[in-house]
């Protein structure tokens, strides 16, 4: 389905609910830059890594669209597992693995709540920023917790710039990109406006520091467009 949530004034903050559910593979790919293109680099480096029956976890997998995709392009079975706390998201995901014959474990679980047992591999697309700062550095931690040695986290996150012209710049940017998918203006400030204080970006530097303080022993971007970067961080 079509992305038509905002042409509406909101009444509430953004949700995971069915309503965003029921259009999110399509918001994805008209609101974030290159999203295939990250999801196919996440999934290369993740390829590298991975080895037979190793295990996966994917934080806000949302329709599980990236463990479907890792699922088809692996050449050994492995153990992967999605976890959300939005039900409409998961019975999605439920259908799509049965259509695409891909066998993910969905959990709905809240993240500092879930364990991460035995993980090799753990994915976090988009999720982090809207998890509390406080909150969030406790999860790092239960992540870097969780890994194996020689584990991997890869991660993407909308990102902020900590001069402010040029920070201004880039929102420009991708508004610009936002209205070439087909998003009006008022659509645009109808979901920026819904997800006032719910989604709390970081810099890059913020990021990396976050990941270093957990005790990671590395940590770069693979990717950035403007505001959009994905990282790597390795145990």
């Amino acid at each position: 389905m079509v992305d038509k949530i905002f042409e509406k004034s909101i009444k509430k903050q953004f949700e995971f609910d069915e309503d965003v559910a029921s259009v999110f593979d399509d918001m994805l790919n008209r609101s974030i830059p290159f999203y295939k293109q990250m999801q196919e680099l996440t999934i290369n480096f993740a390829l590298n890594y991975l080895k037979e029956a190793d295990t996966v976890y994917d934080l806000g997998c949302s329709t599980a669209s990236t463990l479907i995709e890792l699922g088809k392009q692996s050449n050994v079975d492995l153990n992967l597992v999605g976890i959300d706390n939005s039900s409409a998201m998961l019975s999605r995901a439920s259908k799509k693995c049965k259509a695409f014959g891909i066998d993910i474990k969905l959990k709905n679980e809240d993240l500092l709540d879930t364990s991460y047992d035995n993980a090799k591999l753990v994915i976090s697309n988009y999720t982090l920023q809207f998890i509390r700062p406080l909150q969030r550095e406790k999860l790092i931690k239960k992540i870097y917790d969780s890994l194996e040695d020689d584990g991997i986290f890869i991660f993407s996150e909308k990102v902020i710039s900590s001069n402010k012209v040029l920070n201004k710049q880039c929102i420009d940017t991708y508004y610009d990109f936002k209205k070439k998918q087909g998003y009006s203006e008022f659509e645009i400030s109808q979901k920026r406006e819904a997800l006032e204080n719910v989604l709390i970006p970081y810099t890059d530097d913020e990021n990396k520091k976050m990941i270093l303080d957990a005790g990671f022993s590395h940590c770069e971007v693979l990717f950035k467009w403007v505001n959009f970067a994905t990282f790597i961080a390795i145990k």
